[in-house]
């Protein structure tokens, strides 16, 4: 086996996906104790693992189809530098390793884990054939990081935060379906089956109303009185303009730069919206730990 064959079909560049672990401790107002940041920090790895877990199925389940793309037929999968036995030996090995350690977090932490790997294992067995069906599956592997992130510190989770999550993510990957669907013209259900189902107009339409939902979602959770009672602040609603301003870059790059392939490269490549991204973040932390009210108490 050539391990860095494997390693990069952990794919780590993606593992950025994974942050989202980490949203349920800035907002607790915990993210400067050392003990829920060491929690984190392992929910982190541990998601990362797991995640590599999923991309190792996943390319050895679309190997004659990746073989087709003229991107990912370089992945060591599918150009043959790594053999699918040895991959999925690799999977199954880092899978049980994980989930084991994973109860070190705690059993509600094992149990998230667990429902991540499950789903995606789905996904990549049946679900990713499912017309509509595929994008919410996606969508709701974001959903899992972030309950884990909140159970492995032991914290309440939002309600609203599950709800941005999903929507944040269902628009990702429905921009990503209408990136590979106009982007590989005749090829592109030999690449994706699922995409014989879908159509740009249809996309168009979909991307839309999660837009709007996802917008209207996260204004109202800044301005909602259970919001500004538990952060002591109103301020929150500051932040708006930049989640405005992230979203429409990202259509604009979708519809005028024909991206949106990889919200992961996208995100690390594009200045403006890595610095939106970033200055979003940072008046999160300062408006949050800026309030006279308490952190959040831990329920472990």
């Amino acid at each position: 086996m050539s391990l860095p064959a494997l390693f990069i079909s952990l794919r780590p560049h993606q593992w950025t996906k994974n942050l989202v672990v980490f949203a349920p401790l800035a907002l607790s107002k915990h993210l400067f104790d050392s003990s829920p940041l060491l929690r984190s920090l392992a929910a982190f790895a541990l998601f990362c693992a797991l995640s590599g877990v999923v991309y190792l199925v996943n390319d050895v389940v679309d190997l004659e189809r990746d073989r087709l793309h003229p991107l990912k037929r370089h992945r060591p999968i599918a150009s043959g530098a790594l053999r699918p036995r040895a991959a999925l030996s690799a999977a199954a090995a880092l899978g049980i390793v994980s989930l084991a350690v994973s109860l070190l977090l705690g059993a509600p932490f094992a149990g998230c884990a667990a429902a991540y790997l499950a789903l995606n294992l789905l996904y990549s067995y049946r679900l990713k054939n499912v017309v509509i069906v595929d994008a919410i599956s996606v969508s709701l592997g974001f959903v899992v990081r972030a309950v884990a992130g909140a159970v492995a510190i032991g914290v309440e989770f939002s309600d609203w935060l599950l709800i941005c999550t999903v929507l944040l993510a269902l628009f990702l990957t429905l921009c990503k379906r209408r990136h590979e669907l106009t982007s590989l013209n005749d090829s592109a259900v030999e690449h994706r089956q699922i995409l014989s189902e879908y159509s740009p107009y249809l996309l168009d339409q979909m991307i839309a109303v999660v837009t709007a939902s996802c917008l209207t979602a996260y204004a109202f959770y800044t301005t909602a009185p259970e919001t500004v009672q538990k952060f002591q602040t109103g301020r929150l609603s500051w932040t708006v303009p930049f989640v405005l301003y992230g979203i429409f870059r990202y259509l604009y790059l979708v519809h005028r730069k024909d991206q949106g392939g990889s919200p992961t490269e996208i995100l690390l490549t594009d200045r403006p919206l890595l610095v939106a991204v970033a200055l979003w973040a940072l008046a999160i932390v300062v408006i949050v730990y800026s309030a006279a009210g308490p952190p959040m108490p831990l329920l472990r």
